[in-house]
């Protein structure tokens, strides 16, 4: 057994750290087997000796954090973890520098993992940025919040946001109003990122004036688009041909940056995804960046990283016939 010491500048940052009712300290402690207590600005970790070392640079990777404003969540704590289990945990300072964008509501967007940041920069960097990762990994939203950092920034004229209208278990045909009350469900999650990051009076606005466009992939077929900033959201359910169309739409001045999650494709088995097809066939492009988020990305509930690593497993058994994945053989006539 051993015993660590570790110093905060305030009291504040101890109370960000443990969180309500603790919950963030009782975290460390099941997930080390140690045992913290405080007294004011100091923290005392007693365990084995790599358990309490491992805890001790986690709880100082959190009061970084906290010194530079962050709130501390089971997010962060969850994701803090891991980094200090791959030695990476002198990389958290990172997290909290650069602001993408802020909110209507004055909440700044910062990305939250350290694939998330790489994602930041490739767009900052980049013509053409693409984004491939599991639900949860941020993609979307972290894209609209360049857009629309770039648009304040008069760095754009407008900002485009399309997605493939592709049924998945409904016909469109059986949904009732007219064409865009059909596609709009479809639209939805990039309403909503727009809705938070400008406020729903002021994209109102700016959609009436043409400065933000919000529309399914087929509207794009036949335009060159300049100076705009241009998303194509749950791109893995775009065909090869319609990859293409979109890709050759870049205009001066334009920014892309397309996301998808390959494991969940809607096309039919017979046609290949124009994002598979566009990762192997653009990749070491000058000017085209390939992001691979991980479910070490994920920043929904604790809950998604686990489905997403058990449908993984799942899938890997299938693929390697591993035990546990029964085979019928039936007996010829």
């Amino acid at each position: 057994m051993s015993e660590r010491i570790i110093n905060a500048e305030r009291i504040e940052q101890i109370i960000n750290v443990f969180g309500s009712f603790d919950e963030n300290i009782k975290r460390i402690e099941q997930t080390y087997g140690v045992k913290i207590t405080n007294r004011g600005t100091e923290l005392k970790i007693s365990g084995e000796d790599e358990a309490a070392d491992r805890a001790g640079r986690a709880i100082e990777g959190l009061l970084l954090l906290a010194a530079k404003g962050e709130t501390i969540d089971e997010q962060k704590v969850r994701y803090l973890i891991d980094l200090v289990s791959s030695g990476n945990e002198d990389k958290i300072g990172e997290m909290a520098k650069d602001v993408v964008c802020i909110t209507a509501k004055g909440r700044p967007v910062k990305a939250k993992t350290l694939g998330q940041q790489r994602y930041m920069k490739a767009i900052s960097k980049n013509t053409i940025t693409i984004g491939v990762g599991p639900a949860g990994t941020g993609k979307t939203y972290l894209a609209v919040a360049a857009a629309v950092a770039a648009f304040r920034e008069k760095a754009v004229n407008r900002i485009i946001l399309t997605r493939p209208a592709v049924e998945a278990g409904e016909r469109l045909g059986f949904l009732p109003g007219d064409l865009q009350n059909k596609v709009d469900p479809y639209l939805r999650p990039l309403y909503d990122a727009l809705y938070d990051m400008l406020g729903a009076e002021t994209y109102q606005k700016y959609l009436e004036r043409g400065n933000i466009e919000v529309a399914p992939l087929a509207y794009m077929r036949g335009r060159t688009l300049d100076d705009s900033f241009i998303i194509l959201d749950e791109a893995q359910n775009t065909t090869r041909e319609q990859m293409k169309m979109f890709l050759t739409r870049l205009g001066f001045g334009s920014k892309i940056v397309i996301t998808g999650d390959i494991t969940q494709i809607d096309l039919p088995s017979d046609k290949v995804s124009g994002l598979k097809d566009a990762v192997r066939i653009l990749d070491n492009v000058p000017d085209i960046a390939i992001c691979r988020l991980t479910a070490s990305d994920v920043v929904r509930h604790a809950l998604v990283q686990r489905i997403i690593a058990a449908y993984e497993t799942a899938e890997h058994s299938a693929k390697s016939g591993l035990p546990g994945q029964k085979k019928v053989y039936r007996r010829k006539p």
